[in-house]
């Protein structure tokens, strides 16, 4: 923001300090509403439990129902025909995603990614976070039908994890919950990756090519001016198309998007906050929900658990969420700082990295979203990999609760004992 035709008495304001403001106030939204989205997440995932255990066939019935969507133009028909559980995971979910995306965006720009020597410290704990427990999980199924789920204890559900830390209110310091969201914002730059790379079907290049150039045709209309949103939507509904027939999953449309957003005001519009106080809402009290209530049901009998525990899926999530998150995040932190790589921010010891890793391993939303196009064509290997994510979320949101609530009896957030400056100097 520039001040230009006034003067810059004791009383202006600095010419940073709207945007950082803006900034901070985009964040302290975005954690107020992945908090209290968390417990409706949880509300869904519930629901969905409940729902497929009283009644099995009403609820797969409900969302296999296939309903048909499409128009006609010039004689071509354009359609997708899906169920209505593809309808939330390939249509809803790209506001989600786009909402990532914009969030992604955000961090590169204006907030704690753009300080190479600020985020080198949450992307390497991301990068073993990650690497770790899909290590742990292609060891235990290798040479199995179930190796295609690796990906799947790679996330980090943040709307779950900041839901936890507000439990704690001020007895955390402010710094670990920037140090996790940087991390998980990381993470999902890791996720998306994987899901694009590794998760995409036989490609259609008329398909890819008509998505590369609505692509192009999105930075040409915002370099010519064009600020109307409405103009956006309608070449993203195309490219959602496009991306869905290419082969590549169509939510990537939406990260795309959210990565071409700008970040800045643009022709004297701040698009980017006005999308995010728009649709951060829907995606955090509607379509994720809505997707835990599409996706997280699964059979909880003695039968469907011994089968799940009996193979290696579901062990290789709960190890990898548990365990994996765990040793490759604090190995990695730890590294790090004693490399002198990164450092965390003030407050933040040993402890909270600790705490944090265990929080971490709840992967709950993108796990799901990845176990669904890993094990698409199996519903008995994707039951077994929903019950592997729902318990080791499950256990690794407990243990990292029990063990932040120990560490922040014993270490005040005023002080900076056992700081992290002091690990990188032992």
């Amino acid at each position: 923001m520039m001040l230009t035709g006034s003067r810059r008495g004791r009383g202006a304001s600095p010419v940073w300090w709207v945007p950082a403001t803006r900034v901070r106030s985009t964040i302290v939204e975005f954690m107020r509403l992945e908090a209290a989205g968390g417990i409706v997440l949880l509300v869904g995932a519930i629901a969905a439990l409940v729902w497929v255990n009283v009644h099995a066939g009403s609820y797969h019935d409900f969302w296999d129902y296939h309903t048909e969507f499409g128009l006609t133009l010039f004689g071509e028909v354009f359609a997708v025909d899906e169920g209505l559980k593809a309808w939330v995971n390939d249509g809803l979910m790209v506001i989600f995603f786009f909402v990532v995306g914009m969030e992604i965006k955000r961090e590169l720009v204006v907030g704690e990614l753009r300080d190479p020597r600020r985020a080198a410290l949450p992307i390497i704990a991301a990068g073993g976070g990650m690497f770790v427990p899909a290590a742990i999980f292609a060891v235990l199924n290798q040479g199995s039908a179930g190796i295609d789920g690796w990906g799947i204890p790679v996330a980090t559900d943040i709307a779950f994890v900041i839901g936890v830390l507000a439990l704690f209110g001020r007895r955390l310091p402010a710094g670990l919950r920037v140090f996790l969201l940087t991390l998980a914002i990381a993470d999902d730059i890791g996720g998306i990756a994987i899901i694009a790379i590794f998760y995409t079907s036989d490609l259609s290049l008329p398909h890819l090519g008509l998505a590369i150039g609505l692509i192009a045709l999105v930075v040409a209309a915002q370099r010519a001016g064009i600020r109307h949103i409405p103009v956006y939507v309608v070449i993203g509904v195309i490219l959602w198309y496009s991306t869905h027939e290419s082969g590549i999953h169509a939510t990537i449309a939406g990260v795309v998007l959210g990565l071409l957003t700008p970040a800045n005001p643009f022709r004297g519009r701040d698009v980017m906050h006005t999308l995010e106080h728009t649709l951060l809402p829907y995606s955090s009290f509607l379509i994720v929900p809505l997707f835990a209530l599409a996706n997280a049901g699964v059979e909880v009998t003695p039968h469907a658990l011994g089968k799940a525990f009996e193979g290696s899926i579901a062990w290789g999530i709960i190890l990898g969420l548990v365990a994996g998150k765990f040793v490759g995040i604090s190995a990695a932190t730890l590294a790090s700082a004693r490399l002198g790589l990164g450092r965390l921010p003030a407050g933040v010891n040993l402890g909270h990295v600790l705490g944090a890793s265990l929080l971490a391993g709840i992967g709950f939303t993108v796990s799901l979203f990845i176990a669904e196009l890993s094990f698409d064509t199996d519903i008995h290997l994707l039951d077994q990999a929903k019950i592997g994510v729902l318990a080791g979320s499950l256990i690794a949101g407990a243990l990292g609760a029990i063990f932040l609530l120990v560490v922040s009896r014993v270490t005040p957030t005023s002080v900076e004992h056992g700081s992290m400056e002091s690990v990188a100097h032992k």
